[in-house]
């Protein structure tokens, strides 16, 4: 693998993270950001506009002229943050720091503490968005007016962009600028989440880079009939045959199909592995089609899901009254493919094992894909470097997202991104998206700390 010549891996050897240097001041920025973030409501129903003004007023306040800070937005509501630190003319596309400032809704009544008050508590950071995604907005907005206090002048332009509507929504940020915004968004490449640190059992077990995604497409499944009264049941019962199609779905496992990052993955994680599982992750890439070693990974869902294209149920509905034979069956089986797979293949796969003609199956829409991102020394080479820096021993593994973000906007135009953070988590009490959402502040930091070495590491720093 190409991270080979850049980190050594010792197996076992995780030390704690080196302190950050000089980092008082810049620290005290970064939470107060960090807090104004939190407390404003980007939920569906609240603002990303007011987030990326806020964030915008900070901007130049700390210098940044008013041509090369710009708040976009294509709805009142839903406002996206673009901001240029300009670098030397060299001729070089820009690095793109990437952050959504949307979250998803949080209802109090859920939550023991109140989900829009930043509430430091026992060493952690509560809050919605604390670790999807306000804490690396963040990181990268304190990062760049570190930056700039310091004079830095990198080898071509840092570009940051916080945009809206990455969890849901009409007013995807990261599509909206690139469709009418192009020029002011381009770049070579860019830092977005997906990845980051993986913590179990309070040791850091590997810091993942997100290289590629599965892409998203649902298929519906209908089936129709005449029904009739409950009391006088017939065969050709729409649940029941719809139920039999879903049964052969269930049964149904797509192949094994593995790729750069996926290879990459799995030869990384099987030295922090158990014996057991690293064994067959070991056999897995030595004989991709070793039974054994498929059977024993494919019970595990997190690897399950890099192993091959899946497709499950997701809703299901049928009927309209107690007594009465059901007219019209409907689910909708939610599939995530591997690069490679398309919406039509998949389709087609599916229409051959549900085997049966009278149910019909249909796209919900037709998904675009976009390529993964490709492993070069350029990106990855400085990532390792400063991994080793702050947490010697702890392996850099390229990943592949069983889920979506914002980079499919990015990767779909051309523009490779790399999710990475230097935030770690404990991959046992992930909360994002869930009640009491939080980071430990010591995480938060070593973060920080982390974007900051990288940024001047990729820029010429």
């Amino acid at each position: 693998m190409l991270l080979a010549a850049t980190i050594a891996v010792v197996h076992g050897q995780v030390s704690a993270p080196v302190p950050p240097r000089h980092l008082d001041e810049h620290a005290a920025l970064a939470k107060a950001i960090f807090k104004q973030l939190v407390e404003i409501n980007t939920t569906p129903s609240g603002s990303t506009t007011r987030a990326a003004e806020a964030m915008a007023a900070r901007l130049k306040r700390a210098g940044f002229p008013e041509r090369d800070v710009h708040v976009l937005a294509p709805a009142a509501d839903r406002g996206n943050l673009v901001a240029r630190l300009r670098g030397r003319d060299t001729g070089r596309k820009a690095v793109i720091l990437l952050a959504h400032l949307d979250v998803v809704d949080a209802l109090a009544q859920d939550w023991t503490v109140d989900p829009f008050t930043f509430l430091e508590r026992d060493g952690w950071f509560y809050g919605r968005g604390t670790t999807d995604d306000k804490d690396e907005a963040a990181i990268w907005t304190a990062t760049l007016i570190r930056l700039r206090a310091e004079g830095y002048v990198p080898d071509r332009d840092i570009l940051l962009m916080l945009t809206a509507d990455e969890e849901g929504g009409p007013h995807n940020g990261v599509e909206w600028l690139l469709t009418s915004h192009r020029g002011l968004v381009d770049g070579a490449y860019a830092l977005n989440e997906g990845g980051g640190g993986v913590i179990k059992r309070g040791r850091r077990l590997s810091h993942n880079v997100q290289a590629g995604e599965k892409t998203y497409q649902s298929f519906e499944l209908v089936v129709t009939n005449s029904g009739g009264h409950s009391a006088l049941p017939r065969e050709d019962n729409a649940i029941n045959q719809l139920a039999a199609v879903l049964t052969r779905l269930a049964a149904h496992r797509f192949p094994v199909v593995l790729n750069e990052i996926t290879r990459g993955f799995f030869a990384r994680t099987a030295a922090i592995e158990t014996p057991e599982v690293g064994e067959a992750m070991r056999r897995l890439l030595a004989e991709p089609s070793a039974p054994d070693a498929a059977e024993r990974l494919s019970a595990l869902p997190e690897y399950n899901a890099r192993l091959r294209t899946t497709c499950v149920p997701t809703r299901l509905e049928g009927g309209h009254a107690d007594n009465a034979l059901p007219q019209r069956a409907r689910a909708i089986v939610n599939c995530r493919l591997l690069p490679g797979d398309t919406p039509a293949g998949i389709l087609a796969v599916l229409r051959r094992v549900a085997a049966d003609p009278e149910v019909a199956i249909t796209p919900t829409f037709v998904a675009d894909v976009a390529p993964p991102s490709p492993l070069t020394a350029e990106v990855l080479g400085p990532i390792a470097q400063v991994t080793e820096e702050l947490w010697p021993g702890v392996p850099v593994i390229p990943t592949m997202g069983a889920g979506a973000t914002d980079a499919f906007f990015l990767r779909r135009a051309g523009i490779p991104v790399y999710g990475v953070s230097g935030v770690f988590d404990d991959i046992d009490d992930v909360r994002a998206h869930g009640r009491d959402e939080r980071i430990q502040e010591t995480w938060f930091f070593d973060g920080l700390e982390f974007g900051y070495r990288l940024i001047k590491r990729l820029t010429g720093g």
